[in-house]
């Protein structure tokens, strides 16, 4: 970047109130995130944190007029998610466009820019006596727009979908700088509902989301869980009683024998059941589960308040978040019918104090996560990526170690729709600017 590139950014920047940190300046938890991000020793010129939403149109201007590449992010929670990108120039945060601009109470709406966090908007709509019943990765630093950019979203996907399935509005600053607005800030508005679609799960590669409008839920009055833990064959026995049977959990998950023994839960199989509903739906619901597993001689622990919570928080930071440089997060899928087999193939390695192998998976979509962090990952990752395509599933890497995605193509499409995607990011981000290479096939 030339010196004249470099003044008139800065001196444009200011203008908008910008923080604007350049390499030498950003924090060295920043650079590290941003350094596995790029598949390249050229570090990025600036991080750069808009305070507006036309501060971030100004911002993404004047890249697109200087044919400077962006890598967008919120917290940086997730920026090494998916595949590597090439030689980035600016780094842009929306994490200082924080504030919620509506709450529709009565209506069950809200929109907030996207650099809200999760935690905040949960806490404000608390108070009101709502929730937005996501529970993705890094839940309390993550952001709305990249769990948007992301599609995360965890085990309350079985009682409400998605976070696609939440959303109601969404604004994008285009790569040229206009700023584009999908859909409404009411229930009933679908106006746009496909461009909401796209950017759900687009990784940043066509556009940054700047404000979106979301469905809220009433809080719930009781919550209860239970955790069946067995055999994997009872296991199997109870999720064909249950699953076709009329109960309503809001989770319904499957634990593998490693993960449930590295938190000291149990042994054999896991079978994890969330009911959160009015006192006696959750009480003669719970009953019917335990009867069940009491026919199959299976255990069962009920966990309720306080260590319900502390439950499902250990459960989702064990498998979504990596506690060494060379653990490995997966996002996996495969048929329902097919979760306990694939999910007892992950071995016990836990006398192996080097090796982890940890799954779950959610058994109405057949979605899950997998935290491996072994010997030879490689011979592992294609193991487990065959297992889950012969199961008509998918294995992609969220985060590992750089080198790890430069010798295993991260994403592991079979798809047939590639052409269809290049030729919507070609119309999206013709110049290429955004988030380059990140996306499938190297979009």
């Amino acid at each position: 970047m030339t010196d004249e590139l470099s003044s008139k950014i800065e001196s444009l920047l200011k203008k908008t109130n910008s923080e604007i940190l350049n390499w030498q300046n950003i924090p060295n938890h920043w650079q590290e995130k941003i350094t596995k991000a790029i598949n390249s020793e050229i570090t990025p010129n600036y991080l750069i944190y808009p305070p507006t939403i036309q501060a971030l149109a100004e911002t993404v201007k004047i890249a697109s007029e200087n044919n400077l590449s962006i890598l967008p992010c919120g917290n940086a929670t997730k920026l090494n998610w998916g595949g590597l990108t090439n030689k980035i120039n600016l780094v842009i945060s929306t994490s200082k466009l924080n504030q919620i601009i509506e709450h529709a109470v009565g209506d069950l709406t809200i929109t907030v820019e996207a650099g809200i966090t999760l935690s905040n908007l949960q806490k404000s709509l608390n108070e009101k006596g709502q929730f937005l019943p996501i529970d993705p990765s890094y839940s309390q630093s993550a952001t709305i727009g990249g769990i948007v950019a992301t599609a995360d979203t965890g085990s309350w996907r079985q009682r409400y979908g998605g976070i696609r399935d939440m959303i109601l509005g969404i604004s994008i600053v285009r790569c040229d700088g206009q700023i584009a607005k999908a859909g409404g800030r009411v229930v009933k508005n679908v106006a746009g509902y496909d461009l909401m679609k796209l950017f759900t799960g687009s990784y940043g590669t066509l556009g940054i989301i700047s404000e979106v409008t979301l469905r809220a839920y009433p809080l719930l009055e009781a919550s209860q869980t239970l955790l069946l833990t067995g055999e994997s064959n009872s296991i199997k026995k109870a999720i064909d009683v249950l699953f076709p049977s009329s109960l309503t959990p809001t989770a319904w998950d499957l634990l593998s024998n490693s993960l449930v023994n590295f938190l000291q839960l149990g042994k054999g199989l896991g079978f994890i059941i969330r009911f959160q509903s009015i006192s006696p739906s959750v009480n003669e619901q719970i009953n019917k589960i335990k009867e069940i597993a009491q026919e199959l001689s299976l255990n069962c622990h009920s966990y309720t308040l306080e260590n319900e919570t502390n439950l499902w928080q250990k459960i989702q930071k064990t498998i979504n978040i990596p506690d060494s440089n060379s653990a490995i997060t997966c996002k996996v899928g495969v048929i329902p019918s097919a979760a306990v087999s694939f999910l007892n193939t992950l071995e016990n390695n836990l006398e192996k104090t080097s090796e982890n192998e940890l799954g779950i998976i959610h058994l109405k979509s057949g979605l899950g996560r997998l935290y491996l962090d072994t010997n030879n990952p490689l011979n592992r990752l294609q193991k487990l990526r065959s297992l889950a395509e012969e199961n008509q599933g998918f294995l992609t890497i969220l985060e590992s170690p750089k080198e790890i995605k430069t010798k295993f193509e991260p994403w592991g499409y079979q798809g047939d729709a590639l052409d269809i995607m290049s030729k919507i990011k070609k119309q999206f981000d013709p110049q290429n600017l955004l988030n380059p290479h990140r996306f499938v096939g190297k979009i």
